[in-house]
């Protein structure tokens, strides 16, 4: 997870899931996505130029205010997400959205590589209008693009409340790099993105 200026960054993300999402900064927007384990989809956004934040959360769900323990039984609705903070100005929602694809399985429901249930399904969470034009045209150009012969299942769906997750799941991948890379490698991630995406895979 990236940090915002010291502002926003100063917003503590003790106890987060019972916190708000932080605020997004003047002139910036923000994108949801949902790929399976968030831990792995902040690393492909924080290096891309013009994101200022990726936060690890739940979204998609009805229970308020749920705890990683709850998302986790798969008894809440709730997905495991990541939010993008971004600047408009130097990185579009469609250059997100490239992203997005090549990092994830799009053909698989209600599961991402070896995570199984309805937390980990993976999903495009639009915040208006113009979002939802863009990852349905995205959406369009992928299946018309793809090598694959498996149909897009990933759905495109409207926001709803985002809950960051514990304060322990943000930035996993920066706090704990082997443990996060056995994971990584243990649930063939790279394998299969190499399969569908080929060098495209994980970029």
């Amino acid at each position: 997870m990236r940090r915002l200026p010291i502002v926003i960054a100063t917003l503590a993300f003790t106890c987060a899931a019972l916190a708000q999402a932080p605020a997004v900064p003047s002139g910036h927007a923000v994108a949801t996505f949902a790929g399976g384990c968030f831990w792995c989809m902040e690393p492909p956004y924080d290096k891309l130029p013009g994101v200022s934040a990726t936060i690890s959360g739940y979204t998609g769900g009805g229970k308020k205010n749920p705890t990683y323990q709850e998302v986790s039984a798969g008894t809440t609705g709730h997905t495991e997400a990541v939010q993008v903070i971004y600047d408009p100005k130097k990185v579009s929602y469609e250059k997100l959205l490239e992203v997005f694809w090549v990092n994830i399985d799009p053909t698989v429901k209600d599961r991402q590589f070896c995570d199984s249930g309805s937390q980990y399904r993976s999903g495009i969470f639009y915040h208006d209008d113009a979002q939802r034009k863009a990852a349905e045209a995205s959406k369009a150009a992928i299946e018309r693009t793809k090598t694959f012969k498996e149909p897009l299942v990933t759905p495109i769906e409207m926001a709803t409340t985002f809950y960051p997750a514990e304060d322990y799941h943000q930035d996993y991948y920066r706090k704990n790099p082997v443990r996060y890379d056995f994971y990584r490698k243990g649930c063939g991630r790279d394998a299969r993105l190499k399969q569908l995406w080929g060098d495209k895979a994980g970029k």
